[in-house]
């Protein structure tokens, strides 16, 4: 016979029911995940994928995401625990272990392999040669990141020296690079995209030649975490680079427009042509890694990039700062068709 507790009953069910149907379907609670990007940057498609795809949400991941500019205020926000994962060049990594840490940072998905800067000059040069730069003004990068360390890893490369056969400006922040290079400064100039198809739009500059292709195979940019938070979280992290290996996927096997259309959110200000080439140049050099395992081969590469820029201390051997665990399993777990 229907009563108060059957009533009571009945309203307990209802208020409870979907939160058990939540808990039974998707992988049950939710995990809370911070992530610092070093900056915004179509650079970093395949996580803005995994972001508007539900790749995360798929894991039982809610990801937040900031941008904390600069490789010296994302290491600074890891270290203090202002977030859980960083993405950022492996270099910082280095860094990290240098200093003696007692919590090293470890490496464990990477989403860039190479170098995701262009060289680019006021006039389109045809018949570009390196030595052109020789004596040139050129607006680098900062020193002891990754892409300065790689573009002079290049001119090194094509017998330039950085220091004394060119002049090279370094004192300028990374947000301000593109935009003193508007103004007039420097011949010759180191760009990310969109920037360098934005110049070349307005006909501000020309892109004569790419350091990704240049300098090789690269950890260049990686999601990393503190050892006490992955022996903490071994399952999150799991999921975290289950989610980055299927958005990898995704990001070769569609085109650029569409790649461009899922990650538009994250650029507003940005022309979606200017988007689609981009990710197009990109895609074309082999800039986004179709997974996230480290190699040995890779590393030493970086290694060799900071020996030659005098950043590197001692080398330290891949399995030191790097677990692939994740990467492996991932791959395992969702291979290529």
């Amino acid at each position: 016979m229907w009563n108060k507790r059957h009533a009571a009953a009945w309203i307990l069910l209802f208020i409870f029911f979907p939160a058990l149907i939540g808990g039974c379907g998707g992988g049950g609670q939710s995990h809370k995940v911070k992530i610092g990007e070093v900056t915004r940057s179509v650079f970093y498609a395949p996580q803005y994928v995994a972001l508007e795809k539900g790749f995360f949400e798929e894991e039982g991941l809610d990801v937040e995401l900031q941008t904390t500019a600069g490789g010296d205020k994302t290491m600074t926000a890891l270290l203090s625990g202002a977030i859980d994962v960083a993405l950022v060049g492996a270099e910082t990594s280095i860094y990290v272990y240098q200093q003696g840490a007692e919590d090293p940072v470890i490496n464990f998905a990477q989403l860039t392999q190479t170098d995701g800067t262009f060289l680019v000059a006021r006039e389109p040069l045809d018949d570009f040669d390196w030595s052109q730069l020789r004596g040139a003004v050129f607006l680098g990068q900062r020193k002891g990141g990754m892409p300065q360390m790689a573009g002079e890893f290049t001119l090194r490369k094509h017998g330039i020296d950085p220091q004394n056969d060119l002049e090279l400006i370094q004192n300028i922040d990374f947000a301000n690079i593109a935009a003193a290079y508007a103004s007039g400064t420097g011949q010759f100039v180191q760009l990310f995209e969109p920037q360098a198809s934005i110049f070349e739009r307005e006909g501000k500059g020309h892109v004569i030649a790419s350091f990704g292709t240049e300098s090789g195979r690269l950890p260049y940019t990686v999601f990393m975490t503190k050892q006490s938070y992955m022996s903490k979280n071994d399952e999150i992290v799991q999921k975290f680079t289950d989610a980055i290996h299927k958005a990898q996927k995704w990001v070769q096997e569609h085109s650029a427009a569409e790649t461009a259309s899922v990650i538009s959110p994250y650029f507003k200000d940005t022309d979606m042509d200017i988007l689609e080439s981009s990710v197009k140049r990109y895609l074309e050099q082999g800039s986004y890694a179709e997974s996230p395992e480290i190699t040995e081969e890779s590393w030493n590469n970086l290694l060799d990039v900071m020996e030659g820029a005098g950043e590197l201390k001692e080398r330290v051997a891949v399995n030191e700062l790097a677990n692939n665990k994740y990467a492996q399993f991932a791959i395992e777990s969702n291979p290529s068709p």
